[in-house]
């Protein structure tokens, strides 16, 4: 196959932990090309198709010039997205205008005979934290609201609660709030900007001591194993971004219902790649846009996570 990677600058990577690079080297490894390109390397024209702009790469094995392009630009080489085998959609986060503006020309693509994983209407229709709302049954005391009081009336009943933006990746903006309610009203003003902005709440669940476990699921099954992000500290947040400690460890019975409940229904959708976060047995969020942690359990327990990935790749692709 030709797989083309849309993800952030190459030279931005951190190969040592880089879950799209991990991609890339089983994909190579098996024979298949590799091609990358960045969001605002897209353009449509009436008359014409999708095309981005692509460097053609080989990986070197070396950890510091890590990869050798036949392009020394983008924009030597336009080539129509549908005409790869595959394209594998990994821009990490946020998901702001640019993003949602990514998803319609991959979604263009599409129409066009382009092959895209993650679906780019599912990327749209997947928003990371508020996904979770259509699984209930699976998540702790949650509330979305813009207004103050709504969050007051929330703590009073809870306690001890989490407060977080909705756009917000790594951990970012994240803060906890306990029984003497310290902050609360500057946090909310910080958060909601007056009304203007939604935010989420969930109660506090202790079991964020045992790490915020990143449970995969890839082609509608889980991975065996998670990576439990375990806060450091003091921090309330397990996010590897915030300085959370990665520990990969076997799935529980708790998580292996869940990604066994979410994931056919999450495939069935376009979503190839599912990252679910649990805390304890209750889901927090969905990660859809760019999952990661495959280095991080391949390393500590040998299960090949990317393998995996290359492999429902590889059907996906026959199927589509």
């Amino acid at each position: 196959m030709h797989i083309l990677f849309v993800a952030d600058p190459l030279e931005s990577f951190k190969i040592y932990k880089d879950t799209t690079f991990s991609m890339m080297r089983e994909a190579q490894k098996r024979g298949h090309r590799i091609s990358a390109c960045e969001p605002k390397d897209i353009m449509w024209q009436r008359g014409g198709v999708v095309t981005a702009y692509v460097r053609d790469i080989t990986l070197t094995g070396a950890p510091d010039v890590w990869f050798t392009a036949a392009q020394s630009k983008p924009d030597e080489r336009p080539q129509a997205m549908k005409d790869f085998d595959c394209v594998v959609m990994r821009k990490d986060p946020p998901f702001d205008s640019e993003f949602f503006y990514a998803t319609h020309l991959l979604e263009q693509a599409e129409r066009e005979g382009a092959k895209v994983f993650n679906k780019p209407r599912a990327l749209r229709d997947h928003p990371e934290k508020l996904a979770i709302l259509e699984f209930p049954q699976f998540i702790g005391p949650t509330l979305v609201t813009r207004d103050a009081d709504d969050v007051r009336r929330f703590h009073a009943e809870h306690r001890d609660i989490i407060l977080k933006p909705l756009d917000g990746m790594g951990g970012m903006g994240i803060f906890r709030v306990k029984d003497d309610g310290l902050n609360l009203g500057g946090i909310i003003e910080t958060l909601n900007k007056e009304g203007a902005q939604t935010l989420m709440v969930q109660k506090f669940l202790p079991a964020i001591k045992d790490g915020d476990k990143r449970v995969l699921v890839i082609g509608g099954k889980p991975v065996p194993f998670c990576l439990a992000r375990i806060p450091q500290g003091g921090e309330v947040r397990g996010n590897l971004a915030a300085g959370g400690k990665g520990v990969a460890q076997p799935l529980t019975d708790s998580d292996r219902a869940i990604a066994e409940a979410l994931g056919p229904i999450l495939a069935a959708r376009g979503l190839l790649l599912v990252g679910l976060d649990i805390i304890g047995d209750s889901l927090t969020e969905i990660n859809v846009t760019s999952p990661t942690c495959f280095q991080e359990i391949t390393d500590q327990t040998g299960f090949n996570v990317p393998a995996m990935f290359i492999d429902a790749l590889e059907a996906a692709q026959a199927a589509a």
